[in-house]
């Protein structure tokens, strides 16, 4: 990882030269009042540190919305987007393969990812001990987590690659994205809805099957294979998009 150009770029860029600071401060700056006044509003008696059993929840589902809106804008070089050398550059002047590029692209996604978990996971166990929310649903709920932010945040990459010389477009559609996605999968069939699907397990509800042909399929198993799918359909799509590039 350390070998590619790519990667390092963007670790330069967000990091030693700050410009990815404010991602991280946005996460935190939201997620903190979320959990303060969730935990204060309902009550302020003796009794306010031993906080509401929905506590956990709330944190859990904003941490969510955060973790994938800005996996997608970080995809997308969203933050300081002049500072990035364009895929031109690096397949003519400097004979990267795509191979090359993809995999840089891919591995500092994958390490804002956990950077981003890192730092709401403090803030995560504080509302989980103060609900009393066992230990196994605070780890199940960091995986999934990482598992939407990786399903939803390639589209990012996705739209990098189709259309980079056009930031207006990938701003307009990794929002569109999002929005749509959260909005017409809670009306369409809750289970898939990743926001339904984690106050679902959290509440230790049981979701409805999907019924195909008289058929009952489980909820769980749709969830996952809808994700798993639009994962997949992003990443190849982002492979082919930078092929394409290649060729042009």
């Amino acid at each position: 990882m350390n070998r590619n150009p790519v990667w390092r770029e963007s670790i330069a860029i967000y990091f030693a030269e700050g410009h990815g600071f404010q991602v991280y401060f946005y996460l935190l700056i939201i997620l903190a009042p979320v959990e303060f006044f969730s935990l204060y509003i309902p009550s302020l008696d003796a009794q306010m540190w031993s906080g509401s059993a929905s506590l956990f929840k709330v944190c859990a589902v904003t941490a969510e919305l955060l973790v994938i809106y800005f996996s997608l804008r970080v995809a997308n070089q969203e933050f300081a987007p002049w500072r990035f050398k364009p895929l031109r550059h690096w397949i003519r002047d400097e004979g990267q393969t795509v191979q090359v590029i993809g995999q840089g692209q891919w591995n500092f996604f994958l390490t804002h990812v956990a950077i981003a978990l890192l730092l709401i996971l403090p803030m995560l166990s504080w509302a989980g001990a103060i609900a009393r929310t066992p230990f196994s649903s605070i780890v199940v709920t960091m995986l999934l987590l990482s598992f939407y932010a990786l399903s939803y945040g390639v589209w990012g990459l996705a739209a990098l690659a189709l259309w980079e010389r056009r930031l207006e477009n990938r701003q307009v559609f990794v929002r569109c994205l999002f929005t749509g996605l959260v909005i017409i999968t809670a009306l369409f069939y809750g289970a898939i809805n990743p926001v339904l699907f984690l106050v679902a397990f959290l509440g230790r509800q049981e979701l409805a099957p999907l019924m195909i042909f008289g058929w009952p399929l489980p909820a769980n198993w749709i969830h996952f294979a809808f994700h798993l799918l639009l994962g997949a359909t992003g990443f190849w799509l982002h492979r082919w998009a930078l092929k394409k590039e290649l060729v042009g």
